[in-house]
């Protein structure tokens, strides 16, 4: 699409879902997604101004670091003139996850209900709390792309609330229910128990919530729905279905996943690796190349040095000594080290996860990962490789790859 047709599907669309003289939260994505948020955020301002209401914008943040406060500006497109004057009445604002006073309880999701959601696999109450000052808006407006996504199928939709800006407790249960059921089981599928529970819990949402839905490919944005959350995230997964998943003629024995710079340590360098998850054979080997990465994680690295990484049986098989461990930072342990078994105190991973950053050999061995030297790596080695079982990904973490026997995800 290009920008004028943009425009005009924004213009329409908006006039549909906010009313004159409401105070409206634009919810955003940070800088770990492919999209043009500061034009975007460029095209909404005005139209929004012209339908008559007050907007802040609220950066959905999850438990990723916060952003300072001009690379925010300029992420939504305010850090130059005449932009920065025109809209300097806009607030900026980071979600901060872990910062009790700024969340606030809004429901308990109930454990028959977490029970049904989950298929069984789980039964207990889920407190849900969001950021504090989301709630004092007339409206929620989510703007996000729509990719595949490890936990809940794809990203998107409930997302940009929880984990975008909720607080620990649903953060911690959702990952650790998406580890019980893999990521094998859960990306690229849009109906799957983990989105149905974030569905559940943004019902709960005492505010009403919509969304700019988009999917962006090859840098372009070739789909945007505007409407009702549920609605409109919906119609941008099923184009993200058709346009994120590539299947392969075969599974490989060694991918070369290499990491883009928006990947800042290997907690989101990792989506790498769930990308690239079900094209690699038993017993190969998913290299990360992020010769630009330096920490496991920039804010979850102190518990990351504790537990390592590993299969999802090593915890389900002794969750008492790990009581104490956020689920969510044990959940992505398992996302990285892929599945496996853990028998008799031996753990097996099904394949070999080796990362090429700048994190020291000593410590990514610790924590139960391969380690390559990046200087090693030459890309073009890599090239043109497929037929010896070699596969190349320039630019993994959004897009989906799969065997092409393996059944269509819907």
């Amino acid at each position: 699409m290009d920008w004028p047709q943009i425009k005009s599907i924004m213009a329409e669309g908006l006039s549909k879902v906010v009313t004159s003289g409401q105070r409206i939260l634009l919810i955003v994505p940070d800088m770990t997604r492919t999209a043009p948020v500061s034009d975007l955020v460029r095209l909404a301002l005005p139209i929004l101004r012209d339908l008559g209401v007050q907007v802040d914008i609220m950066v959905a943040l999850g438990t990723h670091p916060p952003l300072p406060q001009e690379t925010l500006r300029h992420h939504v497109g305010l850090g130059d003139e005449p932009w920065r004057t025109s809209f300097n009445d806009v607030k900026l604002m980071n979600h901060a996850w872990d910062d009790p006073s700024q969340l606030q309880e809004v429901a308990t999701l109930p454990d028959d209900r977490i029970r049904e959601l989950s298929n069984g696999l789980m039964s207990e109450n889920v407190v849900i709390t969001l950021n504090k000052t989301a709630l004092k808006y007339d409206q929620l407006l989510i703007l996000g792309p729509v990719f595949p996504h490890e936990i809940a199928g794809f990203s998107g939709g409930s997302k940009y609330l929880f984990p975008g800006i909720s607080g620990p407790e649903i953060i911690d249960f959702f990952h650790w229910l998406g580890a019980v059921i893999t990521n094998l089981k859960l990306i690229g599928i849009i109906d799957n128990p983990v989105r149905r529970v974030l569905d559940e819990a943004a019902a709960q949402v005492p505010i009403p919530t919509s969304a700019i839905s988009f999917v962006v490919h090859d840098g372009e944005v070739v789909h945007m729905t505007i409407g009702p959350l549920q609605e409109s995230w919906r119609s941008a997964a099923k184009h993200s279905l058709q346009c994120h998943v590539v299947y392969k003629p075969r599974k490989y024995q060694r991918v070369l996943a290499c990491a883009p710079a928006m990947y800042e340590d290997l907690w989101t360098g990792g989506k790498c690796m769930y990308k690239a998850e079900p094209v690699i054979e038993d017993n190969g080997e998913l290299i990360i190349y992020a010769p630009h990465i330096f920490s496991p994680s920039l804010v979850h690295e102190s518990v990351l040095r504790r537990i390592g990484y590993h299969v999802r049986d090593y915890y389900l098989k002794r969750l008492e000594l790990f009581a104490d461990i956020p689920r969510a930072v044990m959940a992505v342990s398992t996302y990285i080290k892929g599945t496996g078994t853990y028998i008799d105190g031996i753990e097996k991973p099904r394949i070999q996860v080796s990362v090429a950053s700048q994190i020291p050999r000593e410590l990514i061995e610790t924590l139960g990962l391969g380690y390559i030297d990046p200087d090693t790596i030459n890309v073009e080695d890599w090239r043109n490789r497929e037929e010896e079982g070699l596969l190349l990904i320039e630019r993994a973490g959004e897009t989906l790859y799969l065997p092409a026997q393996s059944d269509t995800p819907a």
